[in-house]
């Protein structure tokens, strides 16, 4: 068309100036520098997926800036995971319909989860998964003011309810600190036949803990400790290798002081748990999983006020003989 018209008359007939229509021929064929940028993070999500499968964008994108520095919006993550067919392996979970509330013990939280301090609102749970041939049953306590993991136990015999009161207990031992005293903590739980059952209920009964449960079938009641329980077997099984471990219960030791200490979360402007509950206080966790068939080892460093970041590190040297 430039042969019949002349380019001032085009690129006036465009809105657009000369030296633009020459500089777009120049670069015609070439990625600029976006595009370029672009590429480069796509890589790295790709990268990031693959260590950690589990994780979706938001988190992806937190891991790449964690490690890069790079400055980017969750939105141009979504793009670039979209674009490349990058999604999160964890299983989507349904909906099911409420059921009915406890003869005994009513929902008293009733969505109601913003706690203010922590021990004001504790959740509990078990959940199962496999390994192998067995079948583990893992009971957590979690406290929702920073959703850290108060105390957990895991047991490979069926309907031992020794881990509920492990836990119960740990949460008792809590109480009894002064600094960590409340004047009431509400306990929510399922309908479990554990947590129903009067030898339960009497190991309490002289704590200022106020019992509240679900309603029969409805895990929307407790949906923090039962969003946990999805996706933090996944997790296990697609970043901690869960499936070929031989030492079941050391591996969720590690992964517990991970969560607690290293792990982010976006709900809690990301800062692990620890970091939340104590902005000043910083921790560190060094373990290394060493693979099936060897035990793992860990070992946890407490109040390491050196730098304003986490950091979990892997060293030989850190590890005990």
């Amino acid at each position: 068309m430039r042969e019949k018209y002349p380019v001032d008359f085009l690129c006036r007939l465009m809105d657009e100036n000369r030296s633009g229509y020459y500089k777009w021929r120049q670069r015609k064929g070439t990625l600029n520098r976006y595009e370029q940028n672009r590429i480069v993070l796509t890589e790295l999500l790709r990268t990031a997926h693959e260590k950690h499968p589990s994780h979706g964008y938001h988190r992806l994108a937190l891991d790449v800036f964690s490690e890069t520095g790079w400055v980017f919006s969750h939105n141009l993550a979504h793009k670039c995971c979209k674009a490349a067919g990058i999604r999160s392996k964890a299983r989507k979970r349904r909906y099911q319909r409420p059921g009915v509330e406890h003869v005994l013990f009513a929902n008293e939280v009733k969505g109601r989860w913003n706690a203010t301090r922590p021990l004001q609102l504790v959740v509990s749970d078990m959940t199962m998964f496999k390994v192998g041939n067995t079948y583990w049953e893992w009971t957590i306590l979690l406290d929702t003011f920073n959703n850290e993991i108060l105390a957990h136990s895991v047991t490979s015999q069926a309907g031992n309810n020794k881990p509920y009161y492990h836990c119960l207990d740990e949460l008792k031992k809590r109480m009894n600190k002064r600094e960590e005293q409340t004047s009431q903590v509400v306990l929510h739980t399922d309908q479990g036949a554990v947590y129903s059952s009067r030898a339960f209920c009497q190991a309490h009964h002289d704590y200022n803990i106020l019992r509240s449960m679900s309603r029969g079938g409805t895990p929307t009641d407790n949906p923090i400790i039962e969003a946990l329980n999805g996706w933090i077997k996944e997790e296990l099984y697609l970043d901690f290798d869960l499936a070929h471990t031989d030492d079941v219960p050391s591996l969720l030791e590690v992964h517990v002081l991970y969560f607690n200490n290293n792990r982010s979360a976006a709900a809690l402007g990301y800062k692990s748990p620890v970091q939340y509950r104590s902005p000043k206080l910083v921790s560190c966790v060094y373990f290394r999983l060493t693979g099936a068939g060897e035990k793992v080892h860990r070992r946890a460093l407490w109040m390491c006020y050196a730098s304003p970041v986490s950091q979990v590190v892997s060293s030989r040297d850190l590890m005990p003989s």
